[in-house]
Formats: C-alpha cells, structure tokens, sequence
C-alpha cells in the first residue's frame, strides 16, 4: 500500500511539474508575441531642439511597450545624425526631412545605409513672415518688395539701412536655403540673415512686434511661433516670384493656400540604420505607423512655451497623447508585433 501510494505521488510531482513547464512555455510565448523586442536595445538620436523631442518621446514609448531597452537618446545636429544612424552609432530618429535634409540623408550613404521607415509629420511648412499690420499698410506681399531700400528701411534693426531677418541656425539646412534665396532674389543689398541662437533671436523678435515696431523672420511649421504668431492674424506669409532651390529641383512643391512660399512644403520622416531596421522588424514596423499633425506638435510646443518644458514634462505631453490616440495607437503596435512573426 504504501509503495502504491509514493508511485501515486510521483506522477502526480510528474503531472506538476509538465504543467509548470508547460504554463512557462505558454507565458513565455505570450511575452515574445506581445514584446518581440525582447530586451534588445535600442539607441535614439534626435536634434539638439527640445521643441522636437515629444514626438520621439511618442516614438520611445511605443518601442518600449514592444520590449525593447531604449536607451538616453543622444543629441546632435542633422547631417551627424545621418552620419551617426549610417555607422550604427545610434539606431533611429524621427526627425529626417525628407526634402531639406535630403543633402545629409545622401551624404550619409542614403539608401545603403539608411532606411526611410515612414512618415512622422506630413505637410511641414517653411518660410517668411512679416507682421501683418506693415504688411497691410505698405501693401507687402512678397519678397520682392524688400529690394525697395525704403521697404527693407522699415525692418532695419540695427541702423544700417537694410532689413534685419531673423533666420536659421547653421547645421539645421534652412540657412542654406535663405542664404541662396538672398542671392537669387537679389536682395544682398537690402536684407541681412541674422543667423544664431534661433530662439533666443526669435524672442528679440517678438519683443520688437509687441512694442509695435516691423518684423521680418524666418520660421517653419510645426513649432510654437505660429501660436504665438498667428499667421493671418497677427503676421503674414511672403510669397516668392519663383522657387528657387539650392539643388536646383524646383518643380517640388513649395505653395501653401496658393502662396508660393518658396521653400518645399516636407514631410518629417522615421530613418533607421538599415542594419538595425532589417534585423528588428518589429521596430521598423512600429516607426512605420507613428504620425502625429503639425497641429498637434504645434499644441505641445506652445505648452513648454508657457513653462511645461523639462523632459519630464515633455515625457507627460507625450503619455497624454497616447491616452487621447489609445486605439490608434495600439494599431501601430499590433503592426508591429504582427511584422516580428
């Protein structure tokens, strides 16, 4: 009886153990299903702009709900980040566009080395404001009308009788382009491009349109200028005569609302290493599907403008979006757990 009964337990210790092992293997394919990054780690490079980090800090959380180890993003201007994605110094950005950075992308090895996931933000705007009241009162609409001495006077800053643009920092691309359209549009006699800390002139600018005075400035979109400088409101838009690109591909599309603003109207787009992108499909899959509206990134830049700007607040702005965009959002993850099968 005795000897029956310790064979009794032996299977039953048998049965349990099966089941344990059995339960593991089941958990264990749950987790690799939901979680196929599986701890591999992952490394982010975004621009040194904190206004552009909320939609990596989207992109971040994401790839860390599909397991990956994401580590600090590093930060550094856009041709070294092409540069850095191509050599597998970092692993991915969200922040290529795809136009005016064309020049870096190629520059980096394009193609070879580098992998366009998908489209971050569509419909980027860039150009040239003035505020609308000048605007309005000297009939200005274009460009052209800044090679009158006495039009470009009206914007002078500094007493030297030629207007004063607030432009773009060197390494960003957009000062390329302004610096070639000064020369094509024939205004190196009555336009200075005050290039620098682009924020930190954009205030001195916008410390000048409160105490009444003419401003002329360079800006893109999405970003909180516009917010704060509301185009059709407070400033206005200044066409072109023609586009005219430093590459000389200018059958690209540079109107917004039928102005032709003279800058390509872009798109921001996810970029991976290839060698990473090809060995991680899930994450491409996933940096396929983020996009989030000029409009929205706009919105959460006019908050760290009102104060909400460390990197915890921005790692806030970003876990709010996802809880008002959840079902679209858990779209994109079952992408990309459905890619890594």
């Amino acid at each position: 009886m005795h000897s029956r009964i310790k064979q009794l337990s032996k299977s039953i210790m048998k049965l349990t153990a099966a089941a344990s092992l059995s339960a593991v293997a089941l958990t264990s394919g749950a987790y690799a299903a939901s979680a196929p990054g599986n701890g591999e780690s992952i490394t982010p490079i975004f621009p040194t702009i904190a206004e552009e980090r909320f939609r990596g800090e989207i992109a971040i959380a994401g790839l860390e709900e599909l397991g990956y180890d994401v580590e600090e993003p590093k930060e550094t201007e856009y041709a070294t980040m092409m540069l850095a994605l191509a050599y597998g110094d970092a692993d991915f950005s969200v922040h290529l566009w795809d136009i005016l950075h064309d020049t870096f992308y190629q520059k980096a090895g394009a193609d070879t080395n580098l992998v366009k996931a998908g489209t971050t933000i569509p419909g980027v705007l860039q150009g040239y404001l003035i505020d609308k009241k000048t605007a309005d009162q000297y009939n200005i609409r274009s460009m052209d009308d800044l090679k009158k001495p006495e039009i470009a006077k009206l914007f002078d800053a500094d007493g030297d009788n030629k207007a004063d643009l607030t432009g773009c920092n060197p390494g960003w691309g957009c000062e390329l382009v302004i610096d070639h359209h000064i020369a094509a549009y024939g205004l190196n006699k009555t336009v200075t491009h005050n290039r620098g800390s682009y924020f930190a002139l954009m205030a001195d600018t916008i410390t000048r349109y409160k105490e009444g005075k003419p401003i002329l400035y360079y800006t893109w979109a999405p970003q909180w200028i516009s917010g704060v400088l509301v185009p059709g409101k407070d400033v206005e838009w200044l066409e072109v005569s023609e586009t005219n690109l430093p590459d000389g591909n200018n059958d690209v599309n540079t109107t917004f609302n039928g102005k032709n603003l003279g800058f390509a109207v872009d798109k921001v787009m996810a970029v991976m290493g290839r060698e990473f992108a090809e060995e991680n499909p899930a994450a491409k899959a996933f940096l396929s599907k983020v996009q989030i509206t000029a409009d929205d990134e706009s919105a959460q830049n006019l908050k760290m403008q009102n104060g909400e700007k460390s990197v915890k607040d921005i790692k806030r702005h970003a876990q709010e979006w996802i809880a008002a965009n959840r079902a679209t959002y858990n779209s994109w993850l079952d992408a990309a757990r459905a890619a890594a099968k």
